[in-house]
Order: structure tokens, then sequence, then C-alpha cells
């Protein structure tokens, strides 16, 4: 068999083997997110039904990459610090699932190269924008990292919010604990909505989007809360 044709073939059964394993566990997650955290996803029609796509949440703990892996209906590409990557079994489960490593001290070329490249295989990307995890639950400032890879890729961009997770598993925390988490979605922003603007006036644009959406999932929060305790 010629290289390019073994390579093709390698590839795709790769491809074939990480569908089914994020399908596998997306569903783990999924059951376990809806039985001991309650999440509850809204106004899921917003999501599209294919790619490219970059999702732009707000970061509050470290459930929240397996929280949009659950309620998404479409496989996530995730992306990761490096160093996750050498310590066991951390470092097996993301690569099992395909997981993109960064490193956030330097530019990180070869993520960068990555994450482009699936972007360009309409395939999605979860992004969040603020850079870290909130100290507190509470919004931080979104940076314009996400800017470069929008226009290189002219990917629609869907801003969403959660709330309840810093609650479950705050960041100072060594172990999660019971909850409920909300996750709102907002309209996507296509490339037509944000071409013209500066990476500025995007960053703006997504930062009103999620902080309104983050007031209604605080709302959407609190009611639960409320209804729990009854």
């Amino acid at each position: 068999m010629p290289r390019s044709t073994a390579d093709k073939t390698t590839s795709s059964r790769r491809g074939e083997i990480i569908d089914f394993a994020q399908g596998v566990v997306r569903w783990f997650f999924r059951v376990l997110f809806l039985t001991f955290w309650r999440v509850r996803v809204h106004r899921l029609e917003k999501f599209p039904t294919e790619g490219p796509l970059m999702l732009l949440v707000n970061h509050q703990s470290n459930l929240d990459p397996m929280v949009l892996g659950a309620v998404s209906p479409l496989p996530i590409n995730y992306l990761a610090k490096q160093s996750l990557f050498n310590f066991p079994p951390v470092g097996w489960f993301l690569r099992w699932n395909d997981c993109i490593p960064i490193q956030r001290e330097s530019n990180s070329i070869g993520g960068i190269k990555e994450t482009l490249k699936r972007l360009k295989k309409n395939e999605l990307i979860l992004i969040f924008p603020e850079g870290s995890r909130s100290p507190d639950g509470n919004l931080l400032p979104v940076k314009p990292g996400f800017c470069t890879l929008a226009r290189r890729t002219k990917a629609p961009l869907l801003p969403i919010a959660l709330d309840g997770a810093w609650q479950a598993y705050p960041r100072q925390a060594k172990f999660p604990r019971f909850g409920n988490i909300q996750v709102v979605l907002g309209d996507p922003i296509h490339f037509e909505d944000y071409d013209s603007l500066s990476d500025e006036e995007l960053s703006t644009l997504v930062q009103e989007s999620i902080a309104a959406l983050f007031i209604e999932a605080q709302s959407r929060h609190k009611m639960s809360r409320v209804q729990i305790h009854r």
C-alpha cells in the first residue's frame, strides 16, 4: 500500500477511534452531571448543526470543559496546558480525547496551528476567552487571543455562559461538591457580523454577549437553589 494511502487509512481509523472515545466520555459525563450536578442547558436550539464553530464560554471551574462536552450535541476539541500531558492518567485521558496541548507562557505556535487545522476541517473548538478560571465565580475581562483564530477561519462564534460550576468546584477546593449548573446559549456571531470590527470591538461584543447570558444563568441558578431547598 502506498505510504500516502496508508497514512490516510491510519488517520481515518484514528479519527473513528477518537470519535468513539469522545462519544463514550460524553455520555458518561452527561449521566454524571445530570445526576450529581443537575446540569440544565437552555436554548440548545441555538447550537449549529455543523462546524466550524468556536464556543466562547466564561470559565468558573475545572468542571467547565466536561460540562460543555456533556451538553454539546457535537464532539468538541479542547485546549489543555502542555504540563498536564506529563501527569498520567491525566495525560492519557487528554490524549485519548485528542486534546490540543498549548503553552500559556509562549506563543504556542504548534497549538495554534493545530487549532486552525481543526477549525478548517469544520470541527468545534472550546475556548475560555477570559484566559483563566474566575477566583470568585464572576466574569473576568475577555482577552482578544481568539480573534486571530476567528478571522483566519471565518468561523462562527457561539457565546455561552454558565453559573453554578464555581459553587460546585471553586478554584481553591480540593474536591467538587454537589450542586446545580445552568448553561445558557446565545445567538451565533457570524463572520459577516465581526469582519469589519477591530479586535477590541470584537472582544467587547463577546464580553457583552457572555455578560447578558451570565445574568440569565445566575438567575436560573438561584431559582434552582430555591426550588431544591423548599
